[in-house]
């Protein structure tokens, strides 16, 4: 993908990915979006823009936000903005690299990626098979989902899938992902059936569009729209609706839930570090590590419910006050 054209377009992109992969909430992009406008007027009086930054010139933005008294949480939130609006462009390829991942910031407690437990998977998945209109709509929404927990894949990822990959009924996907990288991603048995019954399905339906005159797809997963493919924001929605089908907590699920959902169950049945960072498709293995902190804070939580120890403490503790 080509880089914006102007700041403006940078940011409305990022806002638009951070919606629809992470279901970012609306007052999160409202914050982004006048922190990044922020920046973008602080470098344009400066005749520079996003595309052309140095870490220098990040670094001199942000000493300028100390100079006008803005807080530590101000300061700490907008490089972070700044830092994901850098990751994003570097994975769509706009740059090379990211100016402000090597900035340290005035400090701010990272929280931990949300995931979900494999009982709310399975009802999601159960979810996705009775969810639709029509029959292919269910099988479409089962195939869609079982890849996307089997792989781990980004969405953005999942719905740009050529049905070339999927042909031969694989044991591994070749996905292109973020920067033109590619990676292989084992299928499980149940996401390669659902792929093998949506295909014939595909083909049923490429047979008709060719019967009519119309032009065929490349796209596993096509759509009528501009892009050819479904769309991120189109299964953000989709997810939602089958969370409240299967009884999960919507404000838990999101497409990048999923993604968490598969690396942290993966660690936690013994699965090598360096393995989910390959399937991820990480170039760095500090980003997989925040899977490790998960895992921990779930077993701290598990425990703390369910040990006849820690309840007896908590218990003796409730007594006192």
């Amino acid at each position: 993908m080509s880089a914006p054209r102007d700041d403006l377009q940078w940011i409305s992109t990022f806002l638009e990915a951070q919606a629809a992969e992470a279901g970012a909430a609306r007052n999160t992009l409202l914050a982004y979006g006048r922190d990044l406008k922020d920046a973008a007027a602080w470098l344009s009086h400066r005749q520079g823009d996003f595309a052309k930054a140095s870490r220098g010139d990040v670094e001199a933005y942000l000493i300028n936000c100390d100079a006008e008294g803005l807080s530590q949480a101000t300061r700490a939130r907008r490089l972070s903005a700044l830092r994901q609006l850098y990751q994003f462009a570097f994975e769509e390829g706009w740059r090379n690299d990211n100016p402000a991942i090597q900035i340290k910031g005035p400090g701010r407690a990272k929280k931990l990626p949300k995931t979900l437990e494999v009982i709310e998977v399975d009802r999601l998945l159960e979810a996705a098979r009775q969810t639709g209109r029509k029959p292919e709509d269910r099988l479409r929404n089962t195939c869609l989902m079982e890849l996307l927990y089997a792989t781990g894949m980004r969405v953005s990822e999942l719905v740009s899938l050529p049905v070339t990959a999927a042909r031969g009924d694989p044991n591994m996907l070749l996905v292109l992902g973020k920067g033109g990288k590619e990676r292989m991603v084992p299928l499980s048995p149940p996401a390669r059936e659902a792929l093998r019954v949506w295909l014939q399905i595909w083909d049923e339906a490429e047979a008709a569009r060719q019967a009519k005159g119309k032009p065929s797809t490349k796209f596993l997963f096509p759509s009528r729209g501009k892009d050819g493919h479904l769309t991120r924001h189109w299964f953000y929605l989709l997810i939602k609706e089958l969370a409240v089908t299967g009884g999960v907590d919507p404000q838990k699920v999101t497409p990048h839930t999923l993604r968490h959902a598969f690396a942290t169950h993966l660690l936690a049945n013994g699965a090598d570090l360096r393995a989910i960072q390959a399937l991820l498709g990480h170039a760095d293995i500090a980003t997989t590590e925040i899977y490790t902190h998960v895992l921990d804070a779930r077993l701290s939580e598990l425990v703390l419910e369910h040990h006849p120890l820690a309840r007896s403490t908590i218990k003796d503790r409730q007594d006192e006050q």
